[in-house]
């Protein structure tokens, strides 16, 4: 694991030192394995690999302490290693499933052995900072986000920054962005975003898993660029609203097509949900970030997280193991979604990820 430096316009040389060999990365993975290879207890009588996303990991890791709870004889093992990795690894056949930010399109689904694709929950992408003297929370437009992110604006004081935050209190100082250096769905949910808010961007940087981005610093996980923001003044970022919470780094609120500065909460999700849930109905895929005028109290930079899970399999209790905790995940689990800062799903889309996981099956017969 690494962090990388990709350009280091604005800062000096005793800084850049500083910031370069503080950059290492907190989150330590495990080395890619199957399932069975950490089955080792004879209580242990049925495991489960996974692996993908970060934004879904606190989730993810509260849904797995309660199935395992109720379920004796069940591990479930899931790697928080980005959702572009995760991906890989289950098109290598080495996971039972995979989390990812980003869905797979049809085109990417007929490169891959079958699978069921389905949304498990959804939350806000926050801009994250350390500004000092900054008292109030911080408010970006999507113009003033999209310039800081591609070192169009550079300073603090940068008169667009300045009139998004009349009164505030801003230092003298050189904005230093600090992006995503793994394959990442909450990279691509924010670039995204500032696609669709600004031209310039989607024309020359666009959106993905990773993008070529103009400035700044790569770090590991939500977690590394969160971790990095917390450490160093005059840092940008963007994360998951529970790492900033957790983390206690400050916010920012983003202005929506309505024109209301939306600060990143679970309520604020759900309204961007609500706003598109004719669409979801017909193609859950769609992407629910910029939502219209008409959601006044949506957050704007808001995605749904999905899971990925080969349609076949070889072990029939395997197989049923992962169909019950997914449908538990769907259903029961979505109640601890507030307490952790995601939404919860509309019914609509948990019944029609419970009805997809009768299609799963072992040695192509459906599983009982």
């Amino acid at each position: 694991m690494y962090c990388r430096v990709q350009t280091f316009r604005y800062l000096g040389s005793t800084l850049l030192m500083g910031v370069v060999l503080a950059a290492g990365c907190s989150y330590t993975g495990e080395d890619t394995t199957r399932e069975k290879d950490f089955a080792v207890s004879k209580t242990v009588k049925t495991a489960i690999g996974a692996s993908g996303s970060t934004f879904v990991n606190p989730i993810m890791t509260k849904w797995i302490a309660a199935f395992q709870e109720a379920h004796p004889g069940v591990l479930i093992n899931y790697r928080p290693i980005g959702s572009g990795a995760g991906l890989e690894e289950l098109k290598q056949g080495l996971l039972e499933f995979a989390a990812s930010d980003t869905p797979l399109t049809d085109g990417q689904l007929k490169d891959m052995t079958p699978v069921i694709q389905l949304p498990v929950t959804a939350g806000p992408i926050c801009a994250v900072y350390n500004v000092a003297d900054a008292k109030s929370p911080l408010r970006f437009s999507g113009a003033t986000l999209a310039g800081i992110f591609s070192g169009n604006i550079i300073s603090w004081q940068d008169p667009g920054i300045a009139h998004d935050n009349p009164g505030v209190k801003l230092p003298k100082a050189a904005i230093i962005v600090v992006h995503r250096s793994d394959r990442s769905g909450t990279t691509d949910i924010l670039t995204t975003y500032l696609s669709k808010v600004n031209p310039q961007w989607s024309e020359k940087i666009g959106h993905g898993l990773t993008v070529p981005w103009p400035v700044g610093i790569g770090a590991e996980g939500s977690k590394g660029v969160v971790d990095f923001v917390k450490k160093y003044s005059g840092t940008i970022g963007y994360g998951e609203l529970n790492y900033a919470t957790e983390q206690h780094v400050p916010v920012a609120s983003i202005e929506n097509r309505a024109g209301t500065f939306v600060a990143p909460s679970p309520a604020g999700a759900t309204a961007a949900i609500e706003a598109n849930e004719d669409a979801l109905e017909k193609d859950p895929r769609t992407s629910i970030v910029d939502p219209p005028a008409s959601a006044k109290n949506a957050y704007p930079i808001t995605g749904l997280s999905f899971l990925l899970l080969p349609k076949d399999g070889h072990d029939e209790e395997e197989r049923r193991q992962v169909r019950g905790f997914v449908e538990y995940a769907l259903s029961g689990g979505q109640s601890v979604a507030g307490e952790l800062n995601y939404a919860t799903l509309p019914q609509p889309l948990q019944k029609s990820g419970v009805a997809a996981l009768q299609g799963l099956t072992a040695n192509g017969q459906a599983v009982k």
